[in-house]
């Protein structure tokens, strides 16, 4: 049995009942470590769950099809008790978040929190057109839940994304690319302004942002920023090639001009050879 010595002598056989000092303390490291797995299972688990409605707010508000305009009542009726849940999500384990902890799990609970800053930030942009910063999305966050730079901007670079596939899908529907007559970014000054031109900004600031001091390049975070940077730069090239094609192959076209689909079929039919 562990902690009994047993006596050298085998004529002198005894029950000797001391017990090692250091298993208690050994007995107090194993409660913290089975401590630390299981909230570590729990954050786990929370991020996992909040990364799954974010991504279903996000495909909700892809519906969407005007910008500056409130977000229609059936899609805020489906993202609102997902929105609810996120926040039940984020107060159950903001316990666990707490003082050293908050770092200790940061990269548990980062993947939920950027995918949730993605959604908080298209929505906004939906509604106002404008980026949202940093304290406004703050307060999206339940209290005992920190959002930290790091988060908040990798989020924004997946923002990019969505903002890709709503300008693509506006321009597939309805024809013209999506925009208002506000500008979004005070220095770009005022007059038209659309989602081309601010995905644009976007990518200039992206650029012109220095992340080697809290982001090293050798780090695990400086390296998902080297691969978002890329997705990114490549997101609005997608968009700025969509609308060279609506424009200049647009006039090609007469006004409502549909293809026709009988004509292609038959264009696809083999050829007899002899």
């Amino acid at each position: 049995m562990a902690g009994v010595k047993r006596p050298y002598n085998s004529d002198k056989m005894g029950t000797s009942t001391t017990t090692s000092p250091f298993i208690p303390m050994f007995e107090t490291f194993r409660d913290e470590l089975d401590q630390h797995h299981d909230r570590r299972e729990r954050i786990i688990k929370a991020s996992r769950d909040i990364t799954a409605l974010s991504k279903k707010m996000i495909f909700s508000l892809q519906r969407v099809r005007q910008l500056k305009a409130p977000v229609p009542a059936n899609v805020s009726k489906e993202n609102a008790p997902r929105q609810t849940t996120i926040n039940d999500l984020f107060t159950s384990i903001s316990v666990d978040l707490q003082d050293l902890n908050a770092w200790r799990y940061q990269r548990q609970v980062s993947g939920g929190v950027q995918e949730y800053m993605e959604a908080v930030s298209f929505a906004h942009y939906l509604e106002t057109q404008t980026l949202i910063t940093y304290l406004e999305a703050q307060t999206k966050i339940p209290a005992g839940v920190a959002l930290t730079e790091d988060d908040y901007l990798l989020g924004l670079f997946d923002l990019v994304g969505e903002l890709m596939r709503f300008a693509i899908t506006s321009m597939a529907t309805n024809g013209e690319l999506p925009g208002s007559t506000t500008s979004s970014f005070p220095s770009q000054g005022q007059g038209n302004r659309d989602i081309l031109a601010d995905l644009r900004s976007l990518r200039t600031y992206f650029e012109a942002m220095n992340t080697s001091c809290s982001m090293g390049s050798g780090s695990a975070q400086g390296r998902e920023v080297d691969k978002k940077m890329e997705v990114m730069k490549t997101c609005v090239e997608k968009v700025e090639n969509a609308v060279y094609g609506m424009i200049v192959r647009g006039r090609e076209r007469p006004k409502g001009w549909v293809p026709d689909l009988r004509e292609e079929e038959r264009l696809r039919e083999p050829v007899e050879s002899y």
